[in-house]
């Protein structure tokens, strides 16, 4: 169920429906130089792929990357009980089932060792925070942007039509406006293509496997 896409970088896909919708969702696995595992989004944890992700290492960490890709935190956790949680300020408020244990800043934590880079997308209404993997090259991110080609589904085809991101790399033109503060979030977008990205994971669609870097550029010229 886990492929490896990167030196000690692992995803895993997921059924996941948004309203009507049929978008997936991904699940990115870090190793650090500790042995200690990084969960990033978490999906839901059939004893097959816990065995999978055991087998690479400990896992020590938990990521909510934003407002919304909680949904299968419970048994991320569960599964984990001993690893920190991480998530958004907001998040408390809206998953008070939940205890975090730190909140998602530009802080990295100590036993990472600068191997994830945080960053803040500000302005946004979904308060998430993407990271780099400087070794590989590889930016960790759930819906900075969305890639799909095609859809099984005919609902979901309509809807990627009307969003204009059906067959290309984008962001819905329907979700703009959580882009509240736009000269914010151009700033971290800016900042963000300071690093020199090669690859990109991202929760919906295809990953980003190539030229990551001017893909996204491109994809954010409406910001």
């Amino acid at each position: 169920m886990l492929r490896e896409i990167a030196e000690n970088i692992w995803v895993t896909e997921a059924p996941h429906q948004w309203l009507a919708f049929h978008v997936g969702t991904r699940m990115t696995v870090v190793k650090l130089a500790t042995e200690a595992l990084v969960l990033h989004s978490p999906v839901p944890m059939p004893g097959d792929l816990r065995s999978e992700i055991d087998s690479l290492g400990t896992v020590r960490h938990i990521v909510c990357s934003n407002f919304y890709h909680h949904v299968y935190a419970a048994d991320a956790v569960k599964a984990y009980p001993r690893a920190l949680l991480y998530g958004p300020a907001e998040l408390r408020l809206k998953r008070k089932d939940l205890h975090f244990d730190m909140v998602l800043s530009e802080t990295t934590p100590k036993d990472w060792n600068d191997e994830l880079l945080p960053l803040t997308i500000k302005g946004c209404l979904l308060r998430e925070t993407v990271f780099f993997h400087p070794a590989t090259k590889t930016l960790i991110s759930s819906d900075l942007v969305e890639n799909f080609e095609s859809s099984p589904y005919l609902l979901t085809r309509l809807y990627l039509r009307a969003s204009g991101v059906y067959g290309r790399l984008g962001w819905s033109r329907f979700l703009r406006l959580l882009y509240r503060d736009r000269r914010a979030a151009r700033e971290s977008i800016d900042r963000l293509l300071e690093w020199p990205i090669e690859r990109a994971v991202i929760a919906h669609g295809n990953l980003i496997l190539h030229d990551a870097r001017a893909a996204i550029a491109e994809a954010f010229q409406w910001l």
